[in-house]
């Protein structure tokens, strides 16, 4: 069936499994695809029309997946964290203007009282048997079509420097993203995804889910990450892959020697990571644990997720690196908006279907968000080699800047990691009287390992010039992460108490 005429990105064979989950019976396509057709019609007697906003508040698991799949054809769906307080759902959902709120039955979210304090209509999902199955409390009525460039996603970007700006996906950006994600992993209807990522997230609503259902295969979708759990899911779905961020592929090998025998039995045919950049020692560890390829993307919300990944053997795969282009346009231009030649370091740009029209309701965003021609700046600094490969060297927001001296944390992290006692590392800039900012690292420690702060320092002035070698290291437990897993390098010397 194609997205037209079912309204959604589902697979051919009705009778093949589209969404499993841990204990529940798994639901087909075909059921999924008439779910949505049903979905449509219940949001119509709602009044919900083609340009209103739905927010929804649901835990991760299956029906968040499904509802996604379900409801975006008909109307422009915006997932919210389920951890939100008070005020961030009071601020989220003004600057939505969302018409609808959909939570779960007998939900106690804070975003209720919110939801009812500013008018906003809350209608409940009622899940049904099957994983992903779901009805809404509302009644049947017929679907209305919509054009492919009406808006089917809204997120919000991170916010960690500024307001939020909120990101608007149409159905034509999702679809475009999808295809890419699936002809660069080559997804059949036999493959199965195990889905740890958050679904309020683009990572996990357009790889995991909508690539996989868009290609006729299915999803396992778990209640979100969980690395004491992992194994038990990846023996009872037996996934042929997973994606997921660095800093859980990292907690998932600490737990790999305790359940070698879940390991041995795995057909794993790759593991994909991005959202953040994968140290090169990871990707080896990982690739050494499993016997299965690693599959570097990079991605932002922007584009739908995936601009650029690294291919599947037999060709190359360049760690370090976050591949060629992998479904828009990629290239490398200075600030002027200037193309630049291999091997020059400048900001990734990039143009393609999948790619957002602008941001909503910020014109100072959009003035400076795209160079002439319809490049979009990702904000990335990189390089391309000349294979067209590119390596991202950082955010421009977090480039250290030491008294004039421009400091990739990426590259500091990757010397620290080198260090056999360190497990996982975080550089980032701390506030300097005289220089304005200097280096500061958080560590975490192999279980059982010590180390000195000096012998840090020592390790990385062998590798690296004097300025770049941190002043400030703390070692933690735990380096703090973002609701999606990600470690937030902005901030994080507020997060540690070394800045106001």
């Amino acid at each position: 069936m194609t997205i037209k005429e079912t309204g959604s990105l589902v697979g051919t064979d009705p009778e093949s499994i589209a969404i499993s989950a841990p204990d529940r019976p798994s639901l087909p396509h075909g059921l999924l695809s008439e779910q949505t057709l049903s979905a449509g019609g219940q949001l119509k007697s709602l009044q919900v029309g083609g340009d209103d906003r739905v927010a929804i508040v649901l835990p991760n698991g299956p029906a968040m997946a499904s509802a996604f799949v379900c409801l975006s054809p008909w109307c422009a769906t915006a997932p919210l964290n389920p951890a939100y307080k008070t005020d961030e759902y009071e601020f989220y959902l003004n600057d939505l203007d969302a018409k609808i709120l959909l939570v779960e039955t007998g939900s106690t979210s804070p975003a209720l009282d919110v939801a009812n304090g500013l008018g906003i209509k809350i209608v409940e999902l009622q899940e049904g048997e099957a994983a992903g199955s779901f009805s809404l409390d509302a009644a049947d009525g017929e679907a209305m079509s919509r054009d492919d460039d009406a808006i089917a996603l809204i997120l919000h970007t991170s916010g960690t420097t500024s307001r939020p700006k909120m990101v608007p996906l149409s159905q034509a950006n999702i679809a475009a993203s999808a295809k890419n994600i699936s002809a660069t992993l080559s997804l059949t209807p036999d493959d199965i995804c195990l889905n740890v990522m958050p679904l309020f997230h683009i990572h996990g609503l357009m790889a995991p889910v909508l690539a996989s259902l868009s290609s006729g295969a299915s999803v396992h979708a778990t209640p979100g990450f969980d690395a004491l759990r992992f194994f038990n899911w990846l023996e009872e779905a037996k996934p042929s892959w997973y994606s997921a961020v660095p800093t859980m592929h990292q907690a998932i090998l600490s737990r790999a020697p305790r359940n070698t025998d879940v390991i041995e039995v795995a057909s794993l045919r790759f593991i994909r990571s991005s959202s953040a950049s994968l140290p090169p020692q990871v990707m080896a560890a990982l690739e050494e644990t499993f016997g299965a390829p690693v599959i570097e993307a990079y991605a932002m919300t922007e584009a739908a997720h995936q601009m650029c990944s690294n291919p599947l053997p037999p060709e190359a795969r360049k760690p370090g690196c976050v591949g060629p282009a992998a479904g828009p346009e990629v290239t490398i231009m200075n600030d002027v908006g200037e193309e630049l030649i291999s091997g020059d370091e400048g900001e990734i740009v990039i143009r393609g279907p999948n790619v957002t029209s602008g941001y909503l309701a910020n014109p100072e965003a959009n003035a400076t968000a795209f160079h002439e021609g319809g490049w979009f700046r990702t904000g990335d600094q990189g390089i391309m080699d000349e294979d067209g490969y590119v390596k991202v060297t950082g955010r421009s927001k977090e480039i250290i800047n030491r008294g004039g001296e421009k400091i990739a944390p990426l590259e500091i992290d990757e010397v620290i990691l080198d260090h056999e006692a360190v497990a996982q590392v975080c550089s980032f800039a701390v506030p300097h009287d005289k220089l304005g900012e200097d280096v500061g690292a958080a560590i975490v420690l192999h279980d059982g390992a010590e180390i000195s702060e000096k012998e840090i320092r020592e390790f990385t002035a062998t590798r690296l010039a004097d300025f770049k070698v941190p002043r400030v290291i703390v070692f933690v437990d735990e380096i703090p992460k973002g609701a999606t897993g990600k470690i937030q390098r902005i901030g994080l010397a507020k997060a540690l108490g070394l800045a106001q």
